[in-house]
């Protein structure tokens, strides 16, 4: 079926948004942001960078491939460093410490957004609701309140997971748009029955995301899931479209630079954006004129920044790491985190000239089980010839059931799945690179080069993930934390929780 109108969609958003912020005391926020006086350490902005599936490995990797063992990342070059915890809970368990807590081990982008957005625990697929369904705010919906400026940067479509998690409360992440659909967005586990489709909860994410003005601005890809009635909806309330959702023509790169005013929308791509390798090699290509992350973060803080006296939040993710990492791609990935760690060093320099801003760079997950493994080997999950788990020299450290070499489990185990060269179990699967430290004749592919790259499977993993920080208040996040903190984090840093 189609979707709400418009109107109702608008109405019943914003009106959801500003109850829910209304009864925590954000207005009282505001009046505290007023009356502040600015000092030395006091933070004005929070620049968040989201490389969406960057485990420690891929920062590890991204490191070693393009500055060698000795070098280092941008984001390895600020100042506070620490770990986050990333784990989810079922669909209708309680908050941690509740008698009905279940947690989940392993989150999805969706659950991890809410979790550092709104500062609870939810049920993999949700957005901007607890494990419950009831609807929970935002820090950009407390930012935009408190009347600080915000944005949101993607490379992929606006309406996934992560950028979404700021902008919109969906009992089901593919609630997207245009058209409704009941399987996408109902989840009568939680809720019993279906909700009436004038539920916000059950509003398809771009509706939300045209009509509820929490982002100031918008950059990123999936024009598809927006139309002519959210092109309206967009201008009526003063941003500038680049491109347009009515005809589907996308947004350019020229367009973004020519871009001014305190609210923008633009989309490059119908759907997530080109990888940088793809464009790198294409140079004369149509999705050679997308922007990188780099320069649709640059602009963002251009365009938030100028004439803003209170100060700004901005939310970046470099989306394609995790996405190029379900596909067990190591070639794209690591220029993925290359290019992902050209955005935080526009985020850094910012920083650095402004004084009042913390970056706070971090992941949502660990993606596929990045491996680093020795020259020459290989291993995977799925590999033609696991190793045995038989100790000839003390069986005492045999397993049980015992396992010999060649034997795999056929419940867990579908068979060698993961690249080309994998029906050879000698070279399975692993991606080598040349690196700085070799050899000038040494190619990438080569068995010569130092970097060997393997995957453990093509899904989420339940490790921590990195977080890396810079400017006042960092400190703050050179510890073991988990992903509800950073809302807490972020919130207090901008004057807007307590």
């Amino acid at each position: 079926m189609r979707r709400p109108a418009p109107s109702t969609t608008a109405l019943l958003a914003l009106a959801v948004a500003s109850t829910v912020l209304g009864s925590l005391g954000v207005a009282s926020a505001t009046d505290a942001r007023d009356e502040a006086k600015p000092g030395k350490n006091d933070i004005k902005n929070v620049i968040y960078l989201l490389g969406d599936g960057m485990g420690r490995t891929h920062v590890t990797a991204a490191r070693e491939r393009y500055y060698g063992a000795d070098g280092e990342l941008v984001m390895e070059s600020l100042p506070a460093v620490g770990q986050v915890s990333t784990y989810a809970v079922q669909p209708g368990s309680g908050q941690p410490g509740a008698a009905d807590f279940a947690p989940n081990y392993v989150t999805d982008s969706a659950s991890a957004a809410t979790a550092w957005s709104s500062g609870v625990k939810t049920y993999n697929a949700a957005l901007g609701v607890d494990a419950k369904g009831k609807v929970v705010p935002t820090i950009m919906e407390y930012a935009k309140k408190a009347g600080l400026r915000t944005g949101n940067v993607s490379t992929a479509e606006i309406t996934d997971a992560t950028p979404a998690g700021q902008m919109s409360h969906a009992l089901l992440r593919g609630c997207q748009g245009p058209t409704y659909s009941e399987a996408a967005c109902q989840n009568t586990e939680i809720t019993g029955s279906a909700l009436p489709t004038t539920d916000v909860r059950v509003t398809p994410i771009a509706d939300q995301i045209a009509r509820n003005g929490t982002a100031d601005v918008i950059l990123g890809g999936g024009l598809s899931r927006f139309d002519a009635a959210d092109e309206a909806a967009l201008k009526k309330q003063g941003y500038a479209v680049l491109g347009s959702p009515a005809s589907q023509a996308v947004a350019t790169r020229s367009d973004l630079a020519a871009a001014s005013g305190r609210k923008v929308f633009g989309l490059f791509n119908k759907g997530n954006l080109t990888i940088e390798k793809y464009k790198r090699e294409n140079a004369a290509s149509v999705q050679a004129q997308e922007p990188s992350v780099a320069e649709m973060t640059k602009k963002a803080i251009q365009l938030l920044s100028t004439g803003n006296k209170k100060g700004f939040y901005l939310q970046v993710e470099g989306a394609l790491i995790d996405k190029r990492s379900h596909a067990n791609d190591a070639a794209q990935t690591l220029e993925e985190m290359k290019a992902f760690d050209e955005a935080v060093r526009v985020a850094r320099d910012f920083a650095k000239k402004d004084g009042h801003t913390l970056v706070i760079v971090t992941a949502d997950h660990e993606c596929a089980g990045f491996n680093i493994i020795e020259q020459g080997s290989y291993t995977n999950a799925e590999a033609a010839t696991p190793p045995g788990n038989v100790d000839s020299g003390n069986t005492a450290n045999n397993s049980t059931p015992t396992r010999g070499s060649g034997a795999k489990d056929p419940v867990r185990s579908s068979g060698i799945i993961n690249g080309a060269g994998s029906a050879d179990p000698k070279n399975f699967a692993p991606a080598t690179f040349r690196t700085p430290d070799d050899p000038a004749s040494v190619t990438d592919g080569s068995p010569d080069a130092s970097l060997w790259l393997s995957y453990l499977s093509g899904n989420h993993t339940g490790a921590d993930v990195p977080v890396f920080a810079y400017g006042p208040g960092s400190s703050r996040l050179a510890d073991s934390i988990d992903n509800t903190d950073l809302f807490g984090i972020v919130g207090r840093a901008l004057h807007l929780t307590s």
